[in-house]
């Protein structure tokens, strides 16, 4: 799978503890659906089998409820990216550029937006959910159902307290990728910039 591609899916994931339907008559539902953005910075670290050392990446983040991610990496290199209704774009010297859609990617977007959007039916057709622990401090498990998740991830483990903090990606082949986002925080709205990047 496209790296950038699974790190969107991961920073999907941030919306969908609040599908879970077993903790606390649904107290992490509204505890994770309420913000209508949130921002923060980002370290992702890929743990690849034939290197001794993560690959580490580092950059910011706008998930917004009502228009889709913005992902903003800086380091080691710095590209923007933007998912939303109509697929995963990046941006070059002239604008955004829609990315080719395939097959599987589609499906994984298909997945995002089901998330993003509280789709709890279409998150259910792909996963098996697992929640415990307390609205300060909890832990998700998604264990894919469908064909296609289960052919790149064991599972998805998923871990916070006001906000997502932590997301663990267990891969079939034996990597992982660690995506922390430790200071996350809610925004009252999207600035003028951010608007206009969803806008284009």
């Amino acid at each position: 799978m496209n790296p950038v591609l699974r790190s969107i899916i991961a920073l999907g994931l941030l919306g969908c503890a609040s599908l879970a339907q077993a903790f606390g008559l649904d107290e992490l539902s509204r505890q994770l659906g309420e913000p209508a953005v949130i921002k923060g910075a980002f370290v992702q670290e890929k743990h690849l089998r034939a290197l001794p050392q993560p690959l580490v990446s580092k950059g910011e983040f706008v998930l917004a409820r009502d228009h889709g991610l913005l992902w903003l990496l800086k380091t080691p290199l710095q590209q923007d990216y933007r998912l939303d209704a109509k697929g995963i774009a990046r941006r070059d010297g002239n604008g955004w550029q829609l990315l080719p859609g395939k097959s599987a990617g589609a499906e994984q977007n298909r997945l995002f937006f089901a998330v993003l959007q509280g789709d709890s039916s279409g998150l259910q057709r792909d996963f098996e959910l697992s929640l415990q622990g307390s609205a300060e401090h909890w832990q998700l498990q998604l264990t894919p159902r469908s064909l296609l998740l289960k052919q790149v991830f064991t599972r998805i483990e998923i871990a916070g307290g006001r906000y997502v903090e932590q997301i663990h990606l267990l891969e079939t082949q034996g990597d992982s990728t660690v995506l922390r986002m430790p200071a996350s925080t809610q925004a009252a709205a999207l600035t003028d910039a951010e608007r206009t990047d969803f806008a284009d």
